[in-house]
């Protein structure tokens, strides 16, 4: 896949998630096979005001790339002048987020709150494209702000006429957030009338959920997110799907540990003992979740306040899984309240920790 002068070979991407798409996690996704990351959203007034934790969010390694920024705002300006500090770093795209339904985004008239301004919108993407220096820029979209307003053939037309070289398309509106299933059958409609590169976005939780978007609605590349939390082994197992056929299902639990104390020691490094703690207990979580004895595990791991703990907890959680030691946990309340969010570790989401 093509967009710009950047050919991409894999065609499952990362999705920006706040709290989640850290340089630990980026990198380990990348090992699996994802075929661009990206950094997690950062506003484009913090990034022009050189805001310290928005300057920490931009930070990415060569061994990355490709990989993307997503960025958050709504004056022209203030973009074009965030976008021509963020292309000194050299990433692969630069993202508009025009997608995000939190309600304290929409509220400050950022993310899909631009749906409802399709001309605003095109000053928007025109100003960054005159500013990136032929950096790619792409909008994340959603169908509209509700079923009754579904306006995405307005918006993707602007976002091409104005320079845009990539459409990412979230299949539901801004008031479905993620509780409804995302409605496909828009994407298709969407890749059908755009002459950019369109991608696809909702509710990819397996391999299989990427091959059938793929399939139904024509859409050129997939992205994924709460689908890859403690899974960045849906990369590997969606390229190998579509290369040979065949899935190779889920990883053992030794793989599961490696992974997972890999990524551990990636956060530890990034972000110093203290600091990585909590991202540590919340992976674990994500990691484990499908495997049996999760409900011990939960019960353990929020009490620990170290990493060595923890590692040693994954080190006898682990051998226990491979020993059959633990009873297969109900995995349906778990799943549903994932999906929901429930395990999102986002207490209060909002834009004030993006400067």
């Amino acid at each position: 896949m093509k967009i710009g002068n950047l050919d991409i070979e894999n065609k499952l991407f990362l999705a920006p998630m706040a709290e989640v798409t850290d340089s630990s996690f980026r990198k380990i996704a990348k090992e699996f096979g994802a075929g661009i990351t990206f950094t997690q959203m950062v506003s484009a007034q913090g990034v022009i005001n050189n805001n310290f934790e928005t300057l920490r969010l931009l930070s990415f390694s060569r061994d990355e790339k490709p990989i993307g920024v997503q960025i958050l705002g709504n004056e022209p300006d203030v973009l074009g002048d965030a976008v021509k500090e963020i292309v000194k770093l050299k990433p692969d795209l630069i993202d508009l987020n025009c997608g995000c339904p939190v309600d304290k985004v929409v509220t400050n008239n950022m993310g899909s709150a631009l749906l409802d301004d399709p001309k605003t919108m095109g000053k928007l993407i025109r100003k960054m494209v005159d500013s990136s220096g032929g950096v790619p820029i792409s909008v994340k979209l959603r169908l509209g702000k509700d079923k009754g307003n579904i306006n995405i053939f307005e918006t993707a037309r602007v976002a091409e006429e104005n320079g845009a070289s990539v459409l990412f398309v979230h299949a539901r509106t801004r008031a479905d957030k993620y509780e409804s299933d995302p409605d496909w059958h828009w994407l298709k409609k969407v890749k059908e009338n755009a002459g950019i590169p369109v991608v696809g976005n909702g509710s990819i939780f397996t391999p299989q959920d990427a091959k059938e978007m793929i399939d139904l609605t024509g859409c050129d590349s997939v992205m994924v997110a709460r689908g890859a939390l403690g899974n960045p082994f849906i990369f590997d197992r969606f390229n190998k799907l579509i290369s040979t056929g065949s899935d190779p299902g889920q990883s053992n639990a030794d793989i599961i540990r490696d992974t997972l104390l890999k990524q551990i020691s990636y956060m530890e490094r990034e972000f110093g003992e203290p600091n990585s703690i909590d991202k540590a207990k919340k992976n674990s979580i994500w990691y484990f979740r499908f495997y049996p004895g999760i409900d011990q595990f939960l019960e353990k791991v929020f009490s620990l306040n170290n990493l060595f703990s923890i590692r040693s907890l994954i080190e006898e959680h682990t051998q226990n899984i491979l020993n059959g030691n633990l009873k297969v946990t109900e995995l349906s309340e778990i799943n549903i309240k994932f999906k929901k969010k429930v395990l999102f570790w986002l207490a209060d989401e909002s834009v004030e920790s993006l400067g």
